[in-house]
């Protein structure tokens, strides 16, 4: 008996296969990816709120103490403990995925990098909490100035005036980071951190929402 050696080759949809590619090629998924980061960090910090016992105040509580406080006398509470560290790594890898697909679809390299740097800090934030002196201040610090400049540097992936408006996120994070010995006597410790970091997540969620309706 002889046997056809030829392949078999099975049918395809080419529309669905075009899709396919056009999804990857373009920025949908990498705006998917910062649309559900921004998401799953604004609900994560405001669950771990949610079981961290009495005494914990917007004003006067660092957003970090959800994971652990700092030293001396460095405590943490649970599950708040865990639900920031485990939404802080997950986080940072999705924004560190997107920014693996943007290199892919050829966008410019400074972007790219901040991208990237803002994904490393926010894991670093996950994977040392308050309770280590050393690192969790070093990526805390890494993510606040990146995700600044990363915010300023992506108003090229948008038009005005929605460029404007990230770009000026941006400059609110890093305003109040530098000048937050001028803001902590008014704002508090935990409310001038919260003027650094929220605008972060509102960018993220903001410019994962407008690259994936400019990509559909």
């Amino acid at each position: 008996m002889l046997f056809n050696s030829e392949k078999v080759q099975l049918p395809r949809d080419p529309n669905l296969t075009d899709t396919c590619n056009l999804f990857l090629k373009s920025r949908s998924l990498p705006g998917l990816l910062l649309f559900i980061a921004g998401a799953v960090l604004l609900m994560g910090i405001i669950t771990a709120e949610i079981f961290y016992p009495a005494g914990y105040t917007t004003a006067h509580s660092e957003i970090s103490d959800l994971g652990a406080t700092r030293p001396p006398d460095s405590i943490s509470f649970q599950p708040s403990a865990s639900i920031f560290n485990t939404t802080m790594i997950i986080g940072g890898l999705l924004i560190l995925a997107a920014s693996l697909i943007l290199f892919w679809t050829k966008t410019k390299w400074y972007i790219v990098l901040f991208f990237a740097l803002v994904g490393t800090g926010i894991l670093g934030v996950g994977l040392f909490p308050g309770d280590n002196v050393f690192f969790h201040p070093l990526f805390a610090l890494l993510t606040f100035i990146s995700g600044g400049l990363a915010a300023i540097v992506s108003f090229e992936m948008t038009h005005p005036p929605f460029a404007y408006l990230l770009g000026l996120l941006g400059v609110i994070t890093l305003f109040f980071l530098f000048f937050s010995p001028v803001f902590i006597p008014i704002l508090g410790d935990g409310g001038t951190e919260r003027f650094v970091a929220y605008p972060l997540i509102i960018w993220m969620i903001g410019l994962g929402g407008y690259l994936i309706g400019k990509s559909g």
